[in-house]
């Protein structure tokens, strides 16, 4: 399976508008306009929405060589608060090792601005994707 398929088959991700734009070994950037159904109770986007953008281009950098990774650890900071336009998250690997890789996510808004910035741990494991 390749990875745009894999990515393809994240219904979550495609429930909640996220698209993937590009994705290479180590690499993977998405984005997903903002709706009210984004948003929480004061009226900015949730959290877990910005998560969810987040590890989704997580998971697709750290799959990207053809076999399962899974995360162990992740976690995120947030910066800025955003009620509209189009969000966009960029996932890097930082360390590539037989059993683990890690990753830093920047999700920006629609100016460029850091919204949030996302650490991902994965566990590389020997099967293949699919």
């Amino acid at each position: 399976m390749d990875i745009n398929r894999f990515a393809s088959a994240d219904n979550f991700a495609a429930r909640t508008g996220i698209r993937l734009i590009e994705a290479d070994e180590g690499y993977a950037k998405a984005s997903m306009d903002i709706t009210k159904d984004h948003l929480n109770s004061a009226g900015t986007v949730h959290g877990g929405v910005l998560f969810t953008l987040a590890d989704f281009v997580f998971a697709v950098a750290c799959n990207s060589y053809g076999t399962v990774a899974v995360a162990v650890h992740a976690s995120i900071s947030y910066f800025k608060a955003v009620t509209e336009g189009t969000l966009s998250a960029t996932a890097r690997e930082v360390s590539l090792s037989r059993k683990l890789s890690s990753y830093t996510i920047e999700v920006k808004d629609s100016g460029g601005g850091l919204v949030a910035l996302f650490q991902g741990m994965a566990y590389r494991k020997k099967d293949a994707i699919g």
